[in-house]
């Protein structure tokens, strides 16, 4: 035994990005303290890797935690624990609750409430205009200089459709140094839109989403960003065309990051035939043809990460005819596990590619200087251990957020989250909040 190391913990045996031989991790006082052949310290907790993959803690940029205002579909406690168990460390809380946090009491409360829970960095990102209306600009520099330090704005779930209020809020977010998030939809291309506008649509009679709304917001806020010189960040990208603005964007040297959720790299619009609201989501699930796009983008790096959009609903709000439900899914407990089904069992991503898109590249969007950290001794302790050989079924009804709203119900997914730690402190383990 070595020095008594009480609070430390021993990850024994585990494999640095899924890479070489194991080594034992000890991490003690907040950071990773020693790497290689450790004996195991008196008091200290020992957590068998068994040669599992051990990771940077994931960093979402998108989530929907619903508190304040819908604590029946989600609370920041339900929704940490829904988080820590997938294997995150860092989520951003979206703007649309009730109130909306579009001033500084809001998004600082989220704040307090996630460090009261304590089981992952609750930060909220603040609305872009009052109310999400689109008519005039919530108090950025405000959020932005409070206690929170709000660091990204978005009016998700509604486009800030008028080019002069985005044109002014990306100019203010370069004085503020933080990112404006574009929730991407022309509103007036989707006026009763239920579905992808396809084939599929057409055969069953829902009004058609087009691409094109998507697509040509992209390329409206690129240039907008490219002159204002501003950081963008594209939500939930799901259509091939949109790809191509991105590229372009990026190749005129436009600072622009993009996200891709879980569903739109596995789901299509095949799932129309069930008529099941649990597939009902914005923008929606679109063709094979687009699902491999994004696979594609985001093994480029033109897309640069993975955002869960995290969105629980009551039972009464999805349990309805198509029309009448609420969009969205679950999907912080399920994120890991459909990346390795489509991204790294396709050999699209090595676990490093995993690490790059999951947590290096979230936090570095957003300028988050302890999360996303590589392994190595003297970093924070930010990490999340994965068994990538063990299979699990899913069941809305086991899964730690207050809703079920969960679109892969009964099926059989790759990889299982063993533990995640925060800063040194295991917050879950085999599955368990700790």
């Amino acid at each position: 035994m070595t020095e008594d190391r009480a609070g430390s913990v021993l990850l024994r045996q585990v494999r640095l990005y899924g890479e070489g031989e194991p080594v034992d991790v000890l991490v003690a006082d907040g950071v990773i303290a020693e790497i290689g052949r450790i004996d195991p310290p008196s008091g200290a907790e020992v957590i068998e890797g068994e040669g599992q993959v051990l990771l940077p803690g994931f960093v979402d940029l998108h989530t929907h935690l619903r508190e304040p205002g819908r604590e029946d579909t989600e609370t920041i406690d339900t929704g940490s624990a829904a988080a820590a168990l997938g294997g995150y460390t860092a989520v951003f809380a979206m703007a649309n609750t009730d109130p909306v946090a579009d001033n500084a009491v809001v998004t600082d409360h989220v704040w307090r409430r996630g460090r009261e829970v304590g089981l992952v960095d609750v930060h909220p990102v603040g609305a872009v205009t009052v109310g999400l209306a689109g008519e005039r600009l919530a108090e950025m520099g405000t959020m932005a200089n409070s206690a929170a330090g709000v660091r990204m704005f978005s009016d998700d779930g509604h486009c800030v459709a008028d080019p002069l209020l985005m044109r002014r809020a990306l100019e203010y977010s370069t004085a503020l140094g933080v990112v404006v998030a574009q929730h991407a939809e022309e509103p007036r291309l989707t006026v009763g839109a239920q579905a992808h506008e396809g084939e599929r649509a057409a055969r069953l009679g829902y009004a058609g989403w087009p691409a094109s709304a998507e697509e040509s917001i992209v390329a409206r806020d690129c240039v907008l960003a490219r002159h204002a010189r501003a950081r963008l960040h594209v939500c939930h990208v799901s259509a091939a065309g949109t790809v191509d603005v991105l590229r372009w964007a990026k190749e005129q040297g436009t600072e622009v990051s993009a996200e891709v959720t879980p569903h739109h790299l596995f789901l299509t619009d095949e799932r129309l035939a069930t008529f099941d609201p649990v597939n009902k989501v914005n923008p929606p699930l679109r063709a094979e043809a687009d699902a491999e796009r994004m696979r594609q983008a985001l093994a480029d790096g033109v897309i640069d990460c993975v955002a869960t959009d995290h969105a629980p609903h009551a039972p009464q709000d999805k349990d309805t005819e198509w029309s009448a439900a609420r969009p969205g899914m679950l999907g912080l407990q399920t994120a890991l596990s459909v990346v390795v089904e489509t991204m790294v069992r396709p050999g699209l991503l090595d676990w490093r590619g995993v690490a790059r898109v999951m947590s290096e590249r979230p936090a570095e969007i957003v300028g988050l200087p302890d999360q996303g950290r590589p392994l190595a001794v003297g970093e924070p302790a930010n990490v999340v251990l994965v068994d990538e050989k063990a299979e699990w079924t899913v069941r809305g009804a086991e899964l730690a957020s207050r809703a079920t709203n969960t679109p892969y119900e009964g099926l059989r997914l790759p990889a299982v989250v063993s533990a995640t730690l925060l800063r040194g402190r295991v917050t879950s383990r085999e599955g368990k909040i700790v």
